[in-house]
């Protein structure tokens, strides 16, 4: 094969340091496959690339270094491989392994003269932010939701860093919202989901999908509940069984299933009356009354079938044959079908049709507007639908800032957030200058410092560690000493030696009001420091709260000059404030801006892509108070079209 590179339309110098710079590729998935091969042909010759996933069909569609003989597959290794047809002269080295592993430490991540980010989860992100402001090397941040993206460059004392702007925390819904009262059409794909995994996967108990008797707006006796249930059964004739026990004992009978979940069961909530006093109550759907209406009534939208939205015969149809699809299936994997469970299966059509058909019915029975199954897709397990073009411009934006960084232009960088449809000035592309690192920040502020509110006599030290430490600041092996005179060490990173504190409570070891810890996490290289507020009145089913935290108290970022000068984590010799970025996860976080002006980007990947789009001024993250504008790189317009588009 011809080797083809673009080193002939760059600078000398700045070929002479692509073919000797040492770059590392995090992700070889949608991303990364367009950005490695980007990068060989670019004329970057010292590569390593790092992937723990192996190739699934489902990535065949998009991910374009793979093919079907490599299904089951390193994706880092086959990466490797077909990157190498095109430059077989590159030097590339593949990791088919986790960037969290305690092998790839801060010493490993100096070998680098850049890291490139193509990940996909925010844990991930966290901790390769963290490790390249200890390593103080260059990090340039991706992500992609369908149709949109966006790049930005993250580099220790200039710019924010990947946790600067507060990240709003992934939803969850109570079981009797999902079971009894859903509101919102999340409610209703969250229980299909449930219902796919009780049907077809591993049964969990807190995934229950029957209606919720416990339901605290009921305060029912338990004669009265033992009542209503026993008189259900008659009705139905249903036992309370296991989902799929019960769905066994049909035949998986698609007519049966769809009037034990879409009437019977919906009969039974309207026994619990109190529930509806005060809203809509369900309308139970009637098998033979459906089947009477054709499929075209009531389908509304244009363009794709995905994108179109189907009547509610059409969805019973559409039920009824997936059921049978997904039946046929379960009986051919015979002894390994337990462990097929809803885990983002949007590439496998019968699981995908199952869910849209079930949570359109469910919504058209909770009086909501249906969904198509593209919409459905996209907020099913919050997956985003995966767009190959976005991957590859995203990749080629990637290489762009690289090209300025390995220039010597770092000043030059952009954060540029791509759009779904061109804005007023029909630009897709938007640049927006690089914010500078806030004061506020938990990771890359000089003295890293939170304030988190609890119950000291209630929480575990197990629950400091797995649920504040390591879930919310992100920490990988946290080491935690009380500052109480003594150098009390409260958990230790290694293992046994404070495993008999877990089941105790902290005020067990004296924390109270006031108290203060100081936590290291040496892999990477950085320290917090933790304030603790006694506090008995949380409210219901919440442990703890970061005082000032997001989404509702995110703290504006602080410009000063002088916040920029103080020693941060990291590399302790530098005098340069340290700096960190981050973006999402199960979703990658995205924010719009309307505009083809450089503004300023301080809310970079703070934004979930979870629900819809709402088209508003340029705010302070999720407070709704006005940030202070910067002024903008570019001359200003007479037209007020600065407004940003944030998905949250």
């Amino acid at each position: 094969m011809v080797t083809l590179q673009l080193v002939g339309s760059l600078r000398k110098e700045l070929a002479d340091s692509l073919s000797t710079c040492r770059l590392l590729v995090v992700g070889a998935g949608g991303i990364g496959c367009e950005l490695l091969k980007n990068v060989v042909l670019t004329g970057f010759k010292n590569i390593e690339v790092i992937d723990l996933d192996i190739i699934d069909v489902s990535n065949l569609n998009r991910q374009f270094l793979f093919q079907k003989k490599h299904v089951g597959k390193s994706k880092a290794q086959v990466a490797k491989e077909s990157v190498l047809q095109f430059c077989p002269t590159a030097n590339i080295t593949a990791y088919h392994d986790s960037i969290m592993n305690p092998d790839y430490n801060v010493e490993f991540f100096r070998n680098f003269m850049l890291v490139m980010n193509a990940l996909d989860n925010r844990a991930a992100r966290n901790h390769v932010n963290r490790m390249c402001l200890a390593a103080d090397i260059p990090l340039i941040e991706s992500g992609t939701a369908g149709y949109l993206g966006q790049v930005t460059v993250i580099k220790k004392g200039l710019t924010e860093c990947y946790e600067c702007q507060p990240k709003p925390t992934q939803k969850t819904f109570p079981g009797c919202t999902i079971r009894n009262t859903p509101s919102e059409p999340i409610h209703c794909i969250v229980w299909a989901k449930y219902l796919f995994n009780q049907l077809f996967g591993e049964e969990d108990a807190d995934q229950e999908v029957s209606p919720d008797t416990a339901d605290p707006e009921l305060s029912w006796n338990p004669a009265d509940t033992e009542t209503r249930a026993t008189a259900s059964d008659q009705d139905g004739d249903i036992k309370r069984v296991s989902t799929k026990a019960w769905a066994r004992s049909t035949g998986y009978d698609p007519v049966k299933l769809f009037n034990k979940l879409f009437k019977d069961d919906i009969q039974y909530l309207l026994t619990m009356d109190k529930l509806w006093k005060k809203r809509k109550a369900p309308l139970p759907l009637d098998w033979p009354e459906h089947q009477k209406l054709t499929c075209p009534q009531g389908v509304t939208g244009m363009g794709l079938k995905d994108q179109r939205v189907f009547g509610v015969a059409g969805y019973c149809q559409l039920f009824s044959r997936s059921v049978e699809t997904l039946h046929s299936m379960l009986a051919d994997k015979g002894d390994g079908a337990e462990e097929w469970i809803w885990m983002g299966n949007c590439d496998d059509p019968p699981a995908m049709d199952f869910v849209t058909a079930a949570a359109n019915l469910r919504m058209y029975i909770f009086s909501m507007n249906m969904k198509s199954r593209f919409d459905i897709k996209s907020m099913a397990g919050n997956i985003i639908p995966a767009i190959a073009t976005t991957n590859a411009v995203i990749a080629g934006l990637i290489v762009l800032e690289a090209l300025k960084i390995l220039s010597g232009d770092v000043e030059q960088c952009r954060t540029i957030f791509l759009n779904k449809q061109p804005n007023p000035r029909k630009k897709l592309l938007v640049p927006c200058a690089l914010d500078p690192p806030s004061a506020n920040c938990y990771v890359c502020a000089s003295k890293p410092e939170v304030t988190v509110k609890l119950n000291v006599h209630k929480t575990l030290v197990l629950a400091l560690q797995d649920k504040i430490l390591k879930e919310k600041f992100g920490m990988v092996a946290p080491d935690v000493q009380i500052e109480d005179g003594k150098g009390t060490i409260l958990i230790s990173s290694e293992e046994g030696e404070t495993e008999a504190n877990n089941c105790k409570f902290l005020s067990d070891f004296a924390i109270r009001n006031g108290s203060r810890l100081q936590v290291d996490d040496f892999l990477q290289d950085y320290t917090l420091l933790v304030n603790v507020i006694h506090c008995e009145n949380l409210e219901k089913d919440v442990e703890f709260e970061v005082v000032g935290d997001a989404p509702d108290k995110a703290p504006a970022p602080t410009r000063s000059q002088e916040e920029g000068k103080n020693v941060a984590n990291g590399n302790k010799e530098s005098s340069e404030p340290s700096t960190s970025s981050e973006a999402p996860a199960e979703q990658n976080d995205i924010l719009l801006v309307d505009s083809d002006e450089e503004v300023p980007s301080s809310s970079t990947m703070a934004v979930s892509m979870e629900s819809g789009g709402h088209k508003r001024k340029l705010h302070d993250a999720e407070t709704g108070e006005a940030s202070a504008k910067r002024q903008h790189l570019s001359q200003p317009s007479a037209d007020d079209d600065n407004d940003i588009i944030a998905l949250d």
